[in-house]
């Protein structure tokens, strides 16, 4: 009987329990969606207001320049960019500039002395959009003078802007003789020191593109001018300056011949007086090659140029040509 009851209760015991009430399960809540990162801007930068020579910008030590940029995409909150200047590798300072609502910014910097100048654009991370660095902009900051046996980035701009000015000038990229005489047209021109070195006011006029030389009589055709005040002579064509020329005219005691005259011939060697590749427009008075031709007038009543240039000058001119002189 024992047995019968230890053998009920233990299939009680092995028997299924009776239901236990459960609470339900919440579900899961909803994950948020990301919050999107702020947009990476892009930042353009260039240099404006100086001076470039192939793919060197040169700015003259002294002066400023202006660097002007762009910021793509603008936030409705005003942005700036932080332009961290370097010179010689060496970093300097940082400015700031305000991004305007069109995407753009502007900044004027001083070049200070000469060196190279690196300039980078980088924008400091803001809610609206994330940092970023724009590519770099280098200028090379130069002492404006120039004199013989110089060379570089400012020799060839002085030479180029000396070319646009009519002047005659080599472009090789060497401040050699003839770099000199035309610069010594360019100051007589321009009323300067006649000297043959390129100073701070010659290269900057010259960069500018100010100080050609102007015909008093453009309407005259095919013709050479004299401006015996000034000590220079230009060939003239179809009212424009070809070329234009350091000379030397007529000493006080034998001063050249004020007037209007005809090239009446044309020697192309040289004589026994020295005067090389000869062009005579009024009895024997000529516009010729010649050893020494001074900054002031010091000749016996010709024209006289230096030989290195007579051999253009002599093929320019025609017979006929009329050529005038005044004071």
């Amino acid at each position: 009987m024992k047995r019968i009851l230890v053998l009920a209760a233990a299939a009680a015991l092995l028997g299924p329990a009776p239901a236990v009430a459960q609470e339900p399960v919440p579900p899961p809540a909803p994950v948020p969606p990301p919050v999107p990162a702020p947009p990476v801007p892009q930042i353009v930068l260039s240099a404006k207001q100086v001076h470039r020579a192939e793919a060197t910008a040169l700015v003259l030590s002294g002066r400023s320049f202006r660097l002007r940029g762009t910021m793509t995409p603008v936030a409705a909150i005003p942005q700036q960019v932080a332009l961290r200047i370097y010179r010689d590798g060496k970093r300097i300072r940082t400015v700031r500039a305000p991004v305007n609502t069109d995407g753009s910014f502007s900044r004027r910097l001083p070049a200070g002395r000469a060196g190279r100048l690196t300039v980078r654009p980088v924008h400091i991370a803001t809610p609206e959009l994330a940092a970023t660095a724009g590519p770099k902009v280098t200028v090379r900051v130069v002492q404006p003078r120039a004199s013989a046996g110089d060379g570089g980035p400012l020799v060839r701009l002085l030479q180029r802007g000396l070319a646009r000015l009519r002047y005659a000038v080599p472009r090789n990229d060497r401040f050699d003789d003839a770099t000199g005489r035309a610069v010594m047209a360019f100051r007589k021109v321009n009323g300067m020191a006649r000297r043959y070195d390129a100073d701070r006011r010659v290269v900057a006029k010259v960069l500018a593109g100010k100080g050609a030389f102007e015909p008093r009589h453009p309407d005259a055709g095919h013709h050479v001018e004299a401006d015996i005040s000034r000590q220079v002579l230009a060939l003239v064509a179809g009212g424009k300056v070809v070329a234009t020329y350091h000379t030397s005219s007529g000493a006080p005691a034998t001063p050249t011949i004020i007037g209007s005259f005809r090239v009446y011939r044309r020697d192309p060697g040289t004589n026994a007086l020295g005067m090389v590749r000869s062009s005579y427009f009024i009895r024997g008075y000529a516009i010729h090659g010649y050893v020494d031709v001074p900054a002031f007038n010091a000749s016996h009543g010709c024209l006289r140029v230096p030989i290195p240039d007579s051999g253009r000058i002599f093929s320019w001119i025609r017979h006929g040509d009329r050529v005038i002189t005044y004071p």
